[in-house]
């Protein structure tokens, strides 16, 4: 390997914990860089922090603008020869290779100056990072050709945390790593995939040419609940604030109506049910506390008299289901549906009865709101339950948040991998490194000058915060709505249209 520099000696270092050298001329040395330099220890391994450019002839401020006010600096002196750059780099730690693998040592001696510096040997950096040649393939490491191929069970089982602002990439990161899970192998471990889909951004996967065949889409104006299934455990999980009496007063107005409809062949919904329990006997506060919760559901339009869902829990390994809720405008009615959805595919998978899975759910901070209680948003306590059991159980969860500061710490917390893109909210920063261990400060001000489709992953997944260029798709993008201007265009052109109708319909009455 050409080498990319020299070790040189300054007051701080070259210490055990970091060192400095000078750039060899149009040496390929970017920051964020990993490299790897020689000690009597071994293969010292470090991370490039910073890239500073110095030149004597311009140390002097007073000498450069008294040269530079009748010509530049650059015509009475060989300025150009004497420039050069410094890389600071921070050291990681030793790695040398014990029988195939590259193991990782604390330092005791710091690299001699006049060492040579190079470019991280791929293996090194695959042993260090932690990929893994059956993983699922994210994209590649940024500064270095080198395949970012994350463990799946690292990534997903402790869950995972993608986090950016609006735009930044975050949908498509999660569309590349559904492909990677609907591609993974049979004797690689495949799991079910599903996917709350608040905006249709997911449901080109149904009409793609390759993945189509392992996808289902469930629309949420078909998603409802028939009024037979429903019983006070249900009610219990959409509004957990409901009392034991009332509990069981419903239970008991509902095991009558049961018997009452199988007797005279009666179909019964919401407002019969209501009606029940205004002319029952029971005791006021039991009442007032049970007419609430029966007076929302009515509004959700959830139940309903004897439509049936499409089958929601029929998984299987290696295929998706994608909820698309985009059609939905009442964000009670979203909530419930996930609240639902998500409680029956924990309660199925303890069980055993269906296979491991992963929940990915979008805007995952209006369905999990850190200033909420799990009373008003019962959507919260199931998201956060699966957060803290679900990873003994085979039940892993994705969320997906632009606004990191808004979502439920618990659930964060819980997530042991986050994947941040660009981020430049205040707030929102402050949370990711209160919740992400790993993060420096640096390391944080590099969030903010993330381009589109770069990201760092930090957690459970990998050994040691990396940066990442995220892959292009490979499946079919398709969302539902226009572009902007198309919308404005089409605006414009119905505007013409009934203003020209309405003349025509004026000039008829006048003759």
């Amino acid at each position: 390997m050409k080498p990319l520099g020299t070790v040189i000696s300054t007051e701080e270092s070259p210490t055990t914990q970091e060192f400095s050298f000078v750039l060899e001329e149009g040496a390929p040395v970017k920051k964020n860089q990993f490299i790897q330099t020689a000690s009597e220890e071994g293969t010292v391994f470090g991370l490039v922090r910073e890239i500073t450019r110095a030149n004597r002839y311009f140390e002097r401020a007073e000498s450069v603008a008294e040269y530079e006010k009748e010509s530049s600096i650059s015509t009475h002196f060989p300025v150009k020869s004497w420039e050069y750059a410094i890389g600071e780099v921070r050291i990681l730690g030793l790695m040398n290779k014990v029988g195939d693998k590259y193991r990782h040592w604390r330092v005791s001696l710091p690299p001699s100056p006049g060492a040579k510096v190079l470019p991280a040997d791929e293996q090194m950096l695959n042993d260090f990072i932690g990929f893994q040649p059956d993983g699922l393939m994210l994209g590649k490491l940024q500064n270095h050709d080198v395949q970012a191929k994350v463990s799946m069970t690292r990534l997903l089982q402790k869950h995972l945390a993608i986090l950016a602002m609006s735009g930044a990439g975050k949908s498509h990161l999660a569309s590349v790593m559904l492909e990677e899970l609907l591609d993974r192998k049979k004797e690689d471990g495949r799991i079910s995939v599903v996917v709350i889909d608040i905006h249709g951004e997911y449901i080109g996967f149904k009409s793609d040419p390759k993945y189509g065949k392992q996808v289902r889409i469930v629309e949420g104006k078909s998603i409802s609940v028939p009024f037979s299934n429903l019983n006070p455990e249900l009610l219990g999980t959409l509004f957990p604030d409901m009392t034991g009496p009332a509990r069981v007063e419903l239970g008991k107005i509902l095991k009558q109506m049961a018997e009452d409809s199988k007797q005279n062949n009666t179909v019964y919904g919401m407002q019969d049910l209501i009606a029940r329990v205004e002319t029952a006997g029971m005791n006021k506060n039991t009442k007032d506390s049970l007419m609430r919760p029966l007076y929302e559901l009515l509004s959700m339009r959830l139940i309903h008299p004897t439509r049936k869902n499409p089958n929601l829990y029929e998984l299987r390994p290696g295929e998706m289901l994608i909820l698309d809720l985009s059609d939905l405008d009442d964000q009670k009615r979203k909530k419930a549906i996930v609240t639902l959805i998500a409680s029956r595919l924990f309660k199925l998978r303890r069980k055993g009865s269906i296979p491991p899975f992963m929940l990915l759910v979008e805007e995952a901070h209006n369905f999990a709101p850190e200033r909420s209680k799990s009373v008003h948003t019962p959507s919260k306590f199931v998201i956060e339950k699966i957060a803290r059991e679900g990873r003994k159980f085979g039940a892993a969860l994705c969320v997906v948040s632009q606004r990191p500061v808004q979502l439920s710490t618990t659930t964060l917390s819980q997530c042991n991998t986050h994947v941040i893109l660009r981020v430049t909210n205040p707030n929102d920063l402050d949370h990711i490194r209160q919740s992400s261990e790993g993060l420096d400060d640096r390391t944080m001000r590099s969030i903010t000058s993330l381009k589109v489709g770069e990201g760092i992953i930090v957690g459970e997944a990998i050994n040691y915060p990396a940066f990442v260029e995220i892959r292009d798709r490979k499946s079919r993008k398709m969302e539902k709505g226009e572009p902007l201007h198309l919308q404005a265009i089409k605006f414009d052109s119905d505007q013409q249209k009934k203003e020209e109708e309405e003349d025509d319909e004026i000039e008829a009455f006048l003759d």
